[in-house]
């Protein structure tokens, strides 16, 4: 192990794919601000492109997104090896899995400044006994975090109302989001005219069409249903309408009903894409991008879209009531409502100089707000605040002030408490 000098910083995530685009750049950021910087992940795809970006050391520790006790165990115990050797200062997660297993292991050995990014809650579409254990598995994760960063004030607000954590452990990074918009991508005025073509061409683009785009993972959380019902009803009176669909399938953890996947797979007007990483030129090729997801922390699609001067119609849940208000910056419908959604595609259709001037006011407010590199200036600005607070607070923490967790538990992983305990 390379000795240094500058502060340990931890970043963990479940898969690479997180850190490649929901994160993309923060890593090398604060390496060359100043801190020694590893990334954990599971294997993945995305890991080389993560390595030639950041230029951080990544170490591989094989979490998954499911439930799987047996293997989440395993990687309790070598993220607990792992911080035993580093020692790092800060551990920072992002993701559930993760963030579980990355606050218990820094927990577990000591680490003060432990940090959680919420960028979104699996339980806000669960019900019965999964919502309940998803719910306590956050207030776990919470407890044994020392600070907790939801991304939107919204969803701050159904974490507090949900009673998962103290209100003074949590703190919004600047008006929210987890890594802002990088505005020299996303941007009209410097597309590649050849691959815009390229794009045309591959899609049978016809201008005198009007375009509607989703762009995520093709699956019910994100609502793929009701946009694809929608859009089956409006093709009645809308006959020059698309709906392009920006994304991958995940028929391992929340597969689409047949109905929905023949409507995608035989429909001639609705064109799948897969998985891309040129996101912004089918952006600038729709009239409207549509994005009805059930669940979200601080959606950077929005912020894409956004940046793109693109017209939006959104569900009106957490994260997105953050970045669109509507008839102001673009159009909310009732959340998994076709009818609701529908209607707004339509009025979004015979009213497009309106939808343009909303799409202009977003786009000014992305610009003042959500610069990338002002997200990761807030960012190191609070590692540095935090790690302070955290050495004064070190001699002063009571235990009658910790979170609320199984007594039986704290003797296996709580060596603060059971100082204090063999103190008083």
């Amino acid at each position: 192990m390379q000795k240094t000098n500058k502060p340990k910083l931890i970043r963990i995530t479940t898969v690479p794919m997180a850190l490649r685009y929901l994160l993309q750049g923060q890593m090398n950021y604060m390496s060359t601000s100043g801190y020694d910087v590893i990334m954990i992940s599971a294997e993945g795809k995305e890991l080389t492109e993560v390595l030639q970006q950041e230029k951080c050391r990544h170490l591989i520790v094989p979490m998954t997104r499911k439930i799987t006790p047996i293997q989440d165990l395993k990687c309790l115990f070598q993220l607990i090896k792992i911080f035993i050797k580093e020692k790092p200062d800060i551990v920072h997660s992002h993701t559930p899995k993760a963030g579980l297993l990355g606050m218990l292991a820094a927990r577990i050995c000591g680490v003060k400044t432990r940090i959680h990014t919420v960028a979104g809650l699996p339980l806000m579409v669960e019900h019965g006994a999964k919502f309940t254990l998803l719910k306590y598995i956050e207030k776990l994760t919470y407890c044994c975090a020392s600070t907790i960063w939801p991304n939107s004030p919204s969803l701050k607000k159904y974490i507090l109302e949900q009673k998962l954590t103290r209100p003074e452990k949590i703190n919004i990074i600047g008006k929210g989001s987890s890594n802002g918009i990088n505005l020299q991508r996303y941007n009209p005025q410097i597309l590649d005219p050849r691959k815009l073509a390229e794009i045309k061409e591959s899609i049978h683009y016809n201008s005198s069409y009007n375009y509607l785009l989703f762009t995520g993972r093709l699956v019910k959380d994100k609502g793929i249903i009701e946009l694809v019902d929608a859009f089956t009803r409006l093709q009645k009176s809308h006959t020059r309408l698309k709906l392009l669909l920006l994304g991958d399938f995940e028929s391992g953890l929340d597969p689409l009903p047949q109905h929905t996947m023949e409507n995608i797979q035989q429909n001639p007007d609705v064109i799948h894409v897969g998985w891309t990483n040129d996101v912004e030129y089918y952006m600038q090729l729709a009239t409207t991008f549509v994005f009805p997801s059930h669940r979200e922390g601080f959606p950077n699609v929005l912020l894409q879209a956004g940046a793109m001067k693109l017209p939006i119609i959104c569900s009106s849940i957490c994260g997105n009531i953050d970045i669109v208000q509507n008839h102001q910056t673009g159009l909310l419908f009732n959340t998994r409502n076709v009818q609701s959604l529908a209607e707004k595609i339509e009025y979004s259709l015979m009213q497009k100089a309106e939808m343009m001037q909303m799409a202009s006011q977003l786009h000014d407010y992305i610009h003042r707000e959500f610069k990338t590199t002002q997200v990761w200036e807030k960012i190191l600005l609070e590692y540095s605040q935090l790690q302070t607070r955290q050495a004064k607070a070190a001699a002063t923490v009571s235990p009658t002030h910790r979170d609320v967790v199984p007594g039986w538990m704290y003797p296996l992983w709580m060596p603060d408490y059971n100082k204090q305990k063999a103190v008083s």
